[in-house]
């Protein structure tokens, strides 16, 4: 029997990593003058010192607490582009919409994705519209991407990180960590997954947890002048978890996390725990988890507590050659593995 694509292979984690190493990479060997490439699997490609990303959006429900497919679409792009160090310059945006769609639906999502690219100050400049036949998909998908360049305030950046230790790279990279860089996650997870589940199923949790979705695109350029930055993140699918792992695989380096210095909101407890799902392997889109060199941990961590996006921020570990892979310190004295989950335990969250 022919062998059939599962969901959980679109919902990051260690199935996805596998559908694309066995499935995709090896039919595109060819990335011609990429500085970054496509099997460096960041959360953006280089070339020409131009920064290009694409995501595709397939959330369910199209609009729920804090946000809707068009806001999502919006962010999720922009803080692909952002984490790897670049100015954020243009969006294109295409839709694939089912006949018989609401055209006040429509109109709702597209006005939200024209108010959150004017926040962030980074214009949609152009785009594609489908309509397919009634079944063919399910309802509406959209599909974003974003190109972003090279700017003085990543220079600045990396001037600072030269001080404290040896950086040969020019972009903000998954494998850039070294033993005593320290990891800042920053702020409270689990918020845009937790939102979505609940409303989709009716639990009612979204009566006090909304999404986090929002643009990293301000809260990443504050953070490059103030310097000392040599990774950076957003933790969509596969939440901390994934995102931890893959710094650890790429870097090939250890890394310890604290338990009790993970900000967690109450209700996203609560509700993990009633549904007995770790909040560290759910998807968050308004987050960052960065790589700092230690002696500018502290001043990075103020910055962000003085940014509306990092009240909550947090020191959480730090890169290590006195561990494998990841652990986390726990809040009982032992240690445990975080491994990378199999995928995102909430489908269709993006």
């Amino acid at each position: 029997m022919a062998k059939k694509i599962a969901l959980a292979q679109g919902a990051g984690g260690e199935l996805m990593d596998q559908l694309i190493k066995q499935n995709i990479l090896r039919f595109f060997k060819n990335q011609g003058s990429a500085e970054v490439s496509l099997a460096a699997l960041d959360d953006a490609a280089v070339i020409d010192d131009i920064v290009f990303s694409t995501d595709s959006h397939t959330v369910q429900p199209l609009i729920f607490p804090g946000g809707d497919i068009g806001s999502l679409a919006v962010c999720g792009t922009i803080n692909d582009v952002a984490v790897m160090g670049a100015t954020v310059i243009a969006l294109s945006a295409g839709f694939i919409i089912e006949e018989g769609f609401s055209l006040d639906t429509f109109a709702t999502i597209v006005k939200s994705m024209g108010r959150t690219a004017d926040k962030a100050g980074v214009p949609i400049v152009t785009g594609d519209t489908k309509v397919v036949e009634k079944g063919a998909i399910q309802q509406f998908m959209i599909n974003t991407s974003g190109i972003g360049r090279r700017s003085a305030i990543l220079e600045k950046n990396i001037v600072e990180v030269k001080r404290h230790r040896k950086f040969t790279k020019r972009w903000l990279l998954d494998s850039n960590l070294s033993s005593g860089d320290v990891l800042i996650l920053s702020g409270n997870i689990g918020e845009h997954g937790i939102a979505l589940l609940s409303f989709r199923e009716g639990y009612g949790f979204e009566t006090t947890i909304k999404s986090d979705i929002a643009p990293l695109n301000g809260l990443m350029g504050a953070l490059l002048a103030e310097g000392g930055l040599v990774s950076a993140k957003d933790p969509t699918r596969g939440g901390l978890a994934n995102t931890v792992n893959e710094f650890c695989e790429k870097s090939k380096i250890g890394i310890i996390i604290e338990e009790d210095a993970i900000p967690i909101p109450e209700g996203v407890r609560s509700a993990c725990d009633m549904l007995g799902i770790d909040p560290l392997e759910i998807g968050n889109e308004g987050k960052v988890v960065l790589g700092v060199v230690k002696e500018k941990a502290d001043e990075i961590l103020a910055s962000l507590k003085k940014h509306p996006l990092g009240r909550h921020a947090a020191i959480i570990g730090q890169a290590t050659k006195d561990v494998t892979g990841v652990v986390m310190e726990t809040s009982v004295g032992g240690r445990r593995i975080i491994r990378k989950p199999l995928g995102d335990p909430v489908p269709r969250i993006c």
